[in-house]
């Protein structure tokens, strides 16, 4: 989804999301996140104008079915009393001879009873009534069906929408926010989080609307029937409100912690994945369980008291209304024995004091649901609202066409990660199309920062890059990185077969591409002989190959997406010394006519590049090919003196240690 979609409706009832990142809504945001929310589902007005339509259909023929089943009530009781009554003779004859019998308060009550002396149930009308009952009843219910059905639509196409504004933001966010937000709460607010929005949103519009609804049409008609046993009925509702409100309040902040404690373990346990071996390996199993513990209680106590606060609402609101049941109860029969209203009015009024504290007491359980939601939404909006890396504007130059390799200038570059720590101070350097430049130099000299600068995962702070002559600002990053192929030292593959890995960065490679592609790299042989060949399934860690084999198949892609510029990162640190031998061959083949960037700490694999920088606190101090930097003896001269003494020393021991085992075999021999 483009920047255009979501994010448009969420500039819209927020600051423009592509500046400076808002305080987190977090902690005490709702009246805003509830406006975001709002923002999310302006595309669904019209679905969700129909929806409050079904539900107002619904619930106003929920409302009038006590209605009718006290109309149906009142015509038994009608020609229960009539059928009593002396035939023909008037109401109000009989009201006063009931009266001189001594029966005062039996003819106050039938007073308000609208019967005929005679004559008994009217079957007729009481059928017509309790139809028209039954229809109401079913009507409600399709209504209801179908306000479901659209809800659900809504609900969907909205949580579609936010994970793809998810998705899109993970693509516009600056490396630097994954280096400093642990990768599991980043997954844990686009995966677990976005699920509970869904869940809280579909209750909520579903739940709440029909609820309160049912709470105004039950309120109209009790006043419409009976205004003093309407206000008896709705006495307690202040009472439900301030207790809900006040408990919601003091659960907030545990809903909270609770999806801030999810988002922790997720990232404990993704940690946890992902170096198993490591864990295993330094009999770190025991204290990860230990960690896991504590923070999986912490997660348990802000869930734990979550709950219980919130699960405190319903019983609450439950227990007010059964005392508002019996207070109507109550109050109505000394109305009907006051001949005020009829006993089927009464019976209305009980079923609608169910009716009313049941939607009440749904709603303040909702609430449950509601912070919750809100909690979870807070987050999603943190990390949208999170600051993303500047598109620089471009003048719409297109991209040169390469004929052989691209040229890249660094022009007294600065850059600085922290802006309180120096790095990247004044760096000047030039690749010409079809050199082979190397970065070499002591940890932390800024190797790794250079091929950073060069794939645009951060922003320069002063200088300028340019790739063929055309400043990095005027070109988007999509153009920059379409230039550049990377084989890193940590591989990455995704679960897939082995023909999809090779062929992910291009998508329109026939399986002959593919196939080529893998003979250069050398990866043919251990593809072919697996059962499945190229078809073969690699699991999500592609624990299922070597790790060795793992790197070949980056090279292979590497090889496939036929780059511009290639950026070798201690590309062959994970293979034995002969696939290394091999790897270099087809190094040098596929660096023909390609400017490459070459980092290496093995210095005696770059001696044939034509530029070697020497690195050293993120200042080249010094520039040559192999044998210029030897003579020089500086920088460069040590480092490879230091790995040229540690190699002879490793293979004298290993000369040695052959020597005496051949002694221990001669000695053996003579024993024998």
């Amino acid at each position: 989804m483009s920047e255009t979609g979501l994010v448009a409706e969420l500039e819209a009832a927020e600051p423009d999301l592509s500046g400076p990142a808002p305080e987190p809504v977090s902690g005490g945001g709702a009246i805003s996140t509830m406006r975001r929310v709002f923002a999310l589902l302006g595309p669904e007005r019209p679905l969700v104008i129909l929806a409050a339509l079904l539900t107002a259909v619904s619930v106003g023929l929920l409302v009038a079915g006590p209605w009718l089943l006290g109309k149906a009530t009142d015509v038994i009781f009608e020609g229960f009393v009539g059928i009593q009554a002396p035939a023909g003779m008037p109401k109000d004859q009989v009201l006063g001879l009931l009266r001189l019998g001594g029966n005062e308060q039996l003819a106050t009550m039938i007073s308000g009873v609208d019967f005929v002396s005679g004559v008994g149930i009217d079957f007729g009308r009481l059928g017509v009534i309790l139809g028209i009952t039954a229809g109401a009843y079913t009507l409600s219910t399709v209504a209801n069906w179908v306000q479901a059905y659209v809800l659900a639509g809504v609900v969907q196409r909205t949580v579609y929408r936010l994970r793809e504004a998810a998705e899109d933001k993970l693509g516009r966010l600056p490396l630097k926010y994954f280096d400093t937000h642990p990768h599991g709460d980043v997954l844990s607010r686009v995966t677990n989080d976005i699920d509970n929005f869904t869940t809280s949103l579909q209750d909520v519009l579903s739940g709440l609307m029909s609820n309160l609804l049912t709470v105004v049409g039950v309120t109209a008609v009790m006043f419409w029937i009976s205004p003093p046993l309407a206000l008896v009925a709705l006495f307690t509702l202040p009472i439900v409100i301030v207790s809900a409100g006040l408990i919601a309040v003091r659960a907030k902040p545990h809903f909270v912690e609770t999806w801030d404690r999810t988002g922790e373990l997720t990232a404990q346990v993704e940690e946890t994945y992902a170096g198993h071996e490591l864990l295993a390996a330094y009999g770190r199993q025991e204290a990860v369980v230990r960690d896991f513990e504590t923070g999986s209680g912490k997660l348990r106590d802000a869930g734990f008291r979550a709950q219980v606060l919130s699960g405190v609402i319903l019983p609450v609101t439950m227990f007010i209304g059964n005392v508002n049941y019996v207070a109507v109860a109550a109050f109505g029969g000394f109305q009907v024995a006051a001949g005020a209203i009829t006993i089927g009015s009464v019976q209305t009024f009980i079923q609608y004091s169910k009716q009313f504290s049941t939607p009440i007491a749904q709603v303040a359980s909702q609430i449950n649901m509601l912070q919750s939601g809100i909690a979870s939404a807070d987050r999603v909006f943190e990390f949208l609202d999170a600051q993303e890396q500047p598109e620089l504007p471009g003048t719409g130059v297109a991209q040169p066409a390469r004929a052989e390799g691209r040229s890249v200038v660094f022009e007294d570059v600065s850059f600085r990660y922290d802006p309180e720590t120096p790095l990247i101070e004044q760096l000047s350097l030039e690749a010409r199309p079809g050199e082979t430049v190397a970065i070499v130099g002591p940890t932390g000299a800024g190797k790794t920062t250079v091929v950073n600068l060069l794939i645009r995962f951060y922003e320069i702070d002063g200088g300028t890059i340019r790739l063929d002559g055309v400043d990095y600002r005027d070109l988007s990053r999509d153009q920059v990185r379409s230039a550049f192929g990377m084989v890193l030292q940590d591989t990455w593959l995704f679960h897939g077969t082995i023909r999809d890995n090779i062929a992910y960065g291009r998508n329109d490679a026939s399986d002959e591409d593919v196939a080529a592609a893998a003979k250069a790299a050398y990866v043919d042989d251990f593809v072919s002989a697996l059962p499945d060949g190229y078809d073969t399934v690699l699991d999500s860690d592609a624990s299922n190959i070597s790790a060795g084999q793992k790197q070949l198949l980056t090279i292979a892609r590497a090889f496939l997406a036929d780059p511009g510029i290639l950026i070798l990162d201690e590309a062959t640190s994970s293979v034995d010394t002969r696939t290394e031998v091999l790897i270099q061959e087809a190094m040098a083949r596929l660096q023909t006519g390609r400017t490459s960037f070459v980092i290496a700490h093995r210095l005696s694999t770059i001696r044939s590049a034509d530029t070697i920088l020497v690195m050293d606190a993120g200042r080249v101090v010094e520039q040559g090919d192999h044998e210029q930097l030897l003579a020089r003896k500086g920088l460069y001269h040590n480092l490879y003196q230091s790995q040229w003494t540690a190699q002879q020393v490793d293979q004298q021991d290993h000369h040695q240690d052959d020597f005496q085992d051949d002694e221990e075999a001669e000695t053996e021999h003579g024993d024998h």
